[in-house]
């Protein structure tokens, strides 16, 4: 029996998960930028973006790596570095005959996102990507909130399906190296046949401890993020994890060249990380929208009335 290859790939997702930010307004010259400091770093794949349908998701307002349009991608990156590219899509948010075969498109991986309920559409949607050529992963949200004999059973469906990777995606936040230990375990002992991912979130300051972990566990394929951009608190940072893994095919300097130049400008314009709403969603094990919905008020920093505005039981006069 071949013996599964341990090596770990970085998966940096800042065009992507950082796109829900700022609606994915990244020029062609910022997204070009990350992308030959993510080669000249040794990151093995960069995520571009959403491979998500405009007939199918709200396309006014937002930037084009919300769909990846393959023409588009060619134009932008007209000469593919050893960084492989990478793009996400939702379940029931893609039509596939507007999907190329791998050998006609600039990507190599999509990753398919959906809920433990949708996972058997969400396999389909791998099965599909994966006649056309690609690599693919499955991610399953929200896992936090998953029963354990749903997991099971979803991990049962995922070992004897075609997709390389399993993802474990902690979105709210809320999870601790002991959470992230039992999901490995339980991906290792009911879907022994796959590579697994970490895509983690820092709303409790855990997203690089956790990732780590996975590492230390096992896990093959680490997300991460220039400067811990992503959605509410972020990521994973890129740099955290190419200083820590000390690998001679990995080098840091890259990264926080592009990060001083573009990163720090950008941060003064967008707001992303560590911050108390966000905590306080995380320990909840809630969705960060609240918290995004606070930060985007006149009451921004009133944190305890968020607090117990989130912790207070509301009943009903019947």
């Amino acid at each position: 029996m071949e013996t599964k290859k341990k090596e770990i790939r970085l998966l940096d997702c800042t065009i992507r998960d950082g796109g829900l930010v700022n609606n994915w307004d990244f020029s062609e010259d910022f997204v070009r930028r990350v992308y030959l400091a993510l080669s000249q770093a040794g990151v093995d794949y960069m995520e571009i973006g959403y491979k998500n349908s405009p007939n199918l998701v709200e396309s006014k307002g937002v930037g084009p790596w919300r769909f990846c349009d393959d023409q588009y991608l060619k134009e932008v990156i007209p000469e593919k570095t050893n960084t492989k590219l990478s793009a996400i899509v939702d379940v029931g948010r893609v039509d596939i005959e507007e999907v190329l075969p791998a050998e006609e498109s600039h990507l190599d991986l999509i990753r398919v996102a959906c809920y433990l309920k949708d996972v058997e559409k969400g396999l389909e949607l791998v099965k599909t990507f994966n006649r056309l050529g690609y690599e693919t992963t499955l991610n399953i949200m929200a896992v936090s909130n998953s029963m354990e004999h749903e997991l099971i059973e979803a991990l049962g469906k995922i070992n004897t399906s075609p997709v390389n990777v399993a993802y474990i995606v902690d979105s709210f936040g809320s999870l601790y190296n002991r959470d992230f230990e039992y999901l490995i375990d339980k991906f290792k002992k009911h879907a022994p046949d796959k590579e697994f991912g970490i895509h983690a979130h820092n709303n409790l300051q855990m997203a690089f401890s956790n990732t780590i972990l996975g590492a230390q566990q096992g896990v093959q394929f680490l997300d991460c993020s220039i400067y811990g951009m992503g959605r509410a608190a972020g990521n994973c940072p890129t740099e955290l994890l190419l200083g820590y893994l000390k690998n001679p095919k990995y080098e840091i300097r890259p990264v926080l060249e592009v990060l001083e130049q573009l990163f720090i400008p950008l941060r003064e314009k967008f707001e992303w990380g560590y911050i108390i709403p966000y905590a306080i969603t995380g320990q909840l094990n809630e969705h960060p929208r609240s918290g995004m919905a606070l930060r985007n008020s006149e009451n921004k920093n009133q944190f305890a009335a968020f607090h117990d505005k989130m912790t207070t039981v509301e009943t009903m006069d019947s």
